[in-house]
């Protein structure tokens, strides 16, 4: 019997419950008591899995020479996932070569700034003599115009007599 240019699936048409049919449960799919069941036949499981969990990890088969030489490969990537239930609170994780380079270098630079606060490095000793030389060369310039404006003063009033 032909349907027209595309062919239906071989798994068949998909048959769904009408409302009235989940409440009496009569739905051809699967009766009320399955999930039951199934919850039943899950908690029973796990159990057995708690039970059984430490010798299935011993009796899995290795693929190649895993079974024999056992090394741990750097190069694997490691799982980053971690679970907040997993999460050791007391370990500390070991930072990148990067990382640790910029922190190390964050602390130093915060040292150097604080010597140099202190004015114990060689530049800070450098600036201070160099600030030292310009309030000296400033307090003359000042001395210097007070003088002028003295003399100009005083040119002044020799010149009104």
């Amino acid at each position: 019997m032909g349907r027209g240019k595309f062919k239906g699936k071989p798994t068949g048409h998909r048959h769904f419950s009408t409302p009235e049919e989940m409440l009496a449960g009569t739905s051809n799919r699967r009766p009320r008591t399955f999930r039951q069941e199934e919850v039943g036949l899950k908690e029973e499981e796990e159990e057995e899995q708690e039970e059984s969990g430490e010798e299935e990890e011993e009796n899995q088969k290795r693929k190649g020479t895993q079974g024999i030489i056992e090394i741990e490969n750097p190069n694997i990537e490691k799982p980053k996932n971690v679970k907040a239930k997993d999460v050791d609170m007391g370990k500390t994780t070991e930072l990148s070569r990067r990382e640790r380079e910029e922190i190390e270098k964050q602390k130093a630079h915060e040292r150097y700034m604080r010597l140099q606060e202190q004015g114990k490095t060689e530049q800070a000793r450098k600036d201070l003599e160099r600030l030292a030389l310009i309030r000296q060369q400033r307090a003359e310039a000042a001395k210097k115009r007070e003088e002028e404006k003295a003399a100009k003063e005083q040119k002044k009033t020799e010149a009104r007599k």
